[in-house]
Order: C-alpha cells, then structure tokens, then sequence
C-alpha cells in the first residue's frame, strides 16, 4: 500500500527535511525528483496536500508557505496503524508483520517496548 505518488512523496520529503514553512519555489528547488517539473505542478500538487489535511499554508505576499502538519514518524505511525485496524485480524497480521523482522529489528522491538512501558508506569 502506498499512499503518495511520486510527485507527492518528494513534495512532502522536502517539506519534512526542511527546518520552517517553504513557499512552492522553495519546495520546487529541494525536492528530489528524476525529472524537472513545472512550479504549476509543485504548486497543484501542494495544494491538493493541503486540501487532503497533510499540509498547513499560510499566506506569504502572492505565494503560499506550507508545512507538514505532522513528522513524517507521526505520519507513518497514523498509516500503520490504519492499515493495521483495517486488516482482518489486527494479531494475525501483526504477527506476519513482525515475524519479517530481522534480529536487529526484534531487538530494536524490545527496545521500543521498555521504553513504552517505561513511559506508561506511573510515578511513583
């Protein structure tokens, strides 16, 4: 399942890469993209971000300033867990998921899991 098309994703990378808002221009010349694209299609496709809740905008003289609404871990945590509470069997499929895991990454599991419940212990 992939959510961005291509021109989207190097859209929404450059505005997660980018430390403030950027107008299109801006957008247009720090995106990675294989081919050149014209700023109507950066500023379009921007737009339909935005009106798909992804993006904020302000107004910034003639141009719009845009920026994510979330980082891109917030984002890729929401589409998990979305595809995770629309599968079948939310375990089953977790557990399919996680038994692709290499040893690293079922470390860094466990890892993650202390430090959840680290988090969720209550003070004492």
């Amino acid at each position: 399942m992939k959510e961005f098309g291509e021109l989207e994703s190097a859209i929404m990378d450059a505005l997660w890469d980018a430390d403030r808002p950027l107008v299109v221009r801006e957008v247009r010349e720090t995106m990675t993209y294989d081919r050149d694209i014209a700023y109507t299609t950066v500023m379009t496709v921007a737009n339909i971000l935005f009106h798909k809740g992804l993006l904020h905008r302000e107004k910034s003289g003639r141009a719009w300033r845009y920026w994510p609404r979330e980082s891109r871990e917030e984002h890729t945590a929401r589409v998990m867990s979305e595809v995770l509470s629309g599968s079948g069997d939310p375990g089953a499929t977790m557990l399919r998921f996680v038994e692709g895991f290499s040893d690293e990454e079922v470390a860094r599991l466990h890892d993650v899991l202390a430090e959840v419940r680290t988090r969720r212990a209550p003070a004492s």
